[in-house]
């Protein structure tokens, strides 16, 4: 099909091309080059975008509702505020990208690197987060209830405020990172690695801390009712019985 006399197909050369509020809802992108290309304001739920080039493309207001994005180079993105539920992220290069206050419900992020991204007050609620790259990422007031974390790597990343209820994250590396605040009730953080974290006023009331690493982590006002600390490393370097 053509959308403001560019030809829409798979491996389309559009590097640069207008396509401005363009409707290219469902269209299919696979392979496309659409570097510098004006995309702000389009509608490309349910687009596939899976290995194009969106190097320096322009997204600002573009609707990626259930877009399949997967192995595509986002990294240094502004995708600030942008509906992404649903859509498909696997695989994707998101370092460096602006994800402030993003919905991400439901999106399929499992493998994808987000380290150094800005993820405060996004919504990942119910998101498949297997195996991304989230060190130095910022997810401070952001929602993970039901996120799939297994695998992922969150050393140094701010949680300050973030929702992480009932999540799991057994055996996770959460090395330094800042929980301060965070809703962790109910969290399974069975044998996690929570060495030199803050966790300042967190509530982990309910959680599961068996066999963690928490030497030097810093649990000062920190909810601990009914918290399972059997086996754990507590923080001046002694075993829980």
């Amino acid at each position: 099909m053509k959308v403001n006399g560019y030809q829409i197909e798979p491996g389309a050369r559009l590097s640069g091309a207008n396509l401005i509020g363009a409707n290219l809802s469902g269209a299919d992108l696979n392979g496309a080059s659409l570097y510098s290309a004006s995309l702000d304001g389009a509608n490309l739920s349910g687009a596939n975008l899976s290995g194009a080039d969106l190097t320096r493309a322009a997204l600002w207001g573009a609707d990626l509702n259930g877009a399949n994005l997967s192995g595509v180079d986002l990294s240094g993105v502004d995708l600030s505020g942008h509906n992404l539920s649903g859509a498909d992220l696997s695989g994707a290069d998101l370092s460096g990208a602006n994800l402030n206050g993003t919905d991400l419900r439901h999106a399929n992020l499992s493998g994808a690197n987000l380290s150094g991204v800005d993820l405060g007050d996004a919504d990942l609620s119910d998101a498949d987060l297997i195996g991304a790259d989230l060190r130095h990422a910022n997810l401070s007031g952001a929602n993970l209830s039901g996120a799939d974390l297994r695998s992922v790597n969150l050393d140094f990343a701010q949680l300050r405020g973030a929702n992480l209820s009932g999540a799991n994250l057994s055996g996770q590396s959460l090395s330094s990172a800042d929980l301060s605040e965070a809703d962790l009730r109910g969290a399974n953080l069975r044998g996690a690695n929570l060495r030199g974290a803050d966790l300042n006023g967190a509530d982990l009331s309910e959680a599961d801390l068996s066999e963690a690493n928490l030497t030097r982590a810093n649990l000062s006002v920190a909810n601990l009712k009914n918290a399972d600390l059997t086996g754990a490393t507590l923080p001046n370097g002694t075993v829980h019985g």
